[in-house]
């Protein structure tokens, strides 16, 4: 079992590790029991959200507590601009269905909304708007509509897990309700309950998934 000071360590040069962070040494890090802060702030949201995903990856993290702020080199971006820039990528990123998804932009905000059929979609949307220059944050409220037969998603959520190198399925239980996926049992670190949430996600059919699974390093 790793001490406290051990995964700050591990942290730092995590952080410091990824290419997405170019200034890593203005973030600050601080661990209690596992559970991770990150504090200071970054250029962009893109970064915000690398940062706390860098933490994860790291044995021994239990939680991440996300307290950076986006700070904007130079001069913030007109929210029209944001928007437009925004819409160009939907336009053309072929894994979205046009005309699905809309954004509204007020002070670099971006707030998403519309309906997709796969929650990967929406990930996906989320990826290219939390990269655009400007963005200081973004809130998803893209809404899911499988077409997928609800009696299929436990089994192939299943098979998903079974598939994916970076997950353990031997210790993971699947229930499925509905379009809900719930998840149970252990993994090794906080960067596999991601990795499993991320798959049965994925999963046709899936609107929601409920990860319940305990970390134990």
């Amino acid at each position: 079992m790793k001490t406290d000071n051990e995964v700050r360590d591990d942290v730092i040069e995590e952080l410091r590790w990824d290419p997405q962070l170019t200034d890593p040494d203005a973030i600050g890090v601080a661990v209690t029991d596992g559970a991770v802060t990150l504090t200071g702030h970054v250029p962009s949201f893109g970064a915000k959200v690398a940062a706390a995903r860098a933490a994860e990856r790291v044995n021994g993290v239990k939680a991440v507590a996300d307290d950076l702020h986006v700070k904007l080199a130079g001069s913030a971006r007109d929210d029209s601009d944001i928007a437009t820039a925004i819409a160009h990528i939907m336009q053309w990123n072929m894994q979205i269905p046009q005309d699905t998804v809309h954004a509204r932009v007020e002070d670099g905000w971006v707030r998403l909304h519309g309906e997709v059929e796969y929650d990967h979609q929406r990930r996906e949307v989320e990826r290219m708007v939390r990269n655009v220059w400007g963005v200081v944050g973004v809130n998803d409220d893209i809404t899911i509509r499988p077409r997928a037969n609800p009696g299929r998603v436990q089994d192939e959520i299943t098979s998903a897990l079974e598939r994916e190198a970076r997950i353990d399925a031997r210790h993971i239980s699947v229930q499925a309700s509905g379009h809900v996926a719930k998840l149970y049992g252990s993994v090794h670190s906080l960067h596999e309950a991601t990795a499993a949430t991320a798959a049965a996600a994925a999963a046709p059919g899936v609107s929601m998934v409920e990860n319940h699974l305990v970390v134990a390093p």
